[in-house]
């Protein structure tokens, strides 16, 4: 399950903001990482089996001071469609439902046999 958390750093300058994002990035199961808050001091991850409390040590011990603010999960988001393709497709005239219903049925042939023993061939 993809869990989201959120980790306050202590980050001032832009080389630690870039260390912070190296380890966690190097981390498996890492699957995006980004700065958030007015000061660019929080970090957002999101991960599945990522666990959240070594994530904070490591953060503490390449970085500075860190402290783990949330963790839940990530709310899943249905896709929608864009508008002008919702739109094409109720503006398409769309075809019965009875026209493809019943699919044609081939006749098979029917050839006309005739008896051997009468010929109305002059030859033989």
């Amino acid at each position: 399950m993809k869990q989201k958390m959120l980790i306050k750093v202590n980050m001032n300058t832009d080389k630690s903001r870039s260390k912070a994002l190296k380890t966690v990035v190097g981390l498996y199961g890492v699957e995006s990482a980004a700065l958030q808050g007015n000061e660019k001091d929080q970090l957002e991850i999101v991960g599945e089996g990522v666990d959240s409390v070594d994530l904070t040590r490591l953060l503490r011990k390449y970085v500075g001071y860190a402290d783990l603010i949330s963790v839940g999960p990530v709310p899943e988001k249905k896709p929608e469609p864009p508008a002008a393709v919702v739109a094409a497709m109720q503006a398409t005239p769309q075809m019965p439902v009875w026209v493809y219903q019943y699919p044609t049925i081939n006749q098979p042939y029917i050839y006309d046999v005739r008896d051997s023993t009468e010929s109305n061939c002059s030859i033989m």
